[in-house]
């Protein structure tokens, strides 16, 4: 897999985690650990594209 299409498949993770806390945070009665949960997926995702970004340029 070359490196810009596993940039591409990061952010596309990341933007259904996105979708996903979104989702958690409006429902009524959410799980607050869930919603940690999937923050801090999302987050270790964000912070691997910028790894990988920076060591492309």
């Amino acid at each position: 897999m070359s490196l810009d299409t596993h940039l591409q498949e990061l952010r596309r993770k990341h933007e259904a985690l996105s979708r996903q806390v979104e989702s958690e945070a409006r429902a009524p009665g959410s799980d607050s650990l869930t919603l940690a949960d999937l923050k801090k997926r999302k987050l270790a995702i964000k912070q691997q594209i910028e790894r990988l970004s920076h060591s492309v340029h």
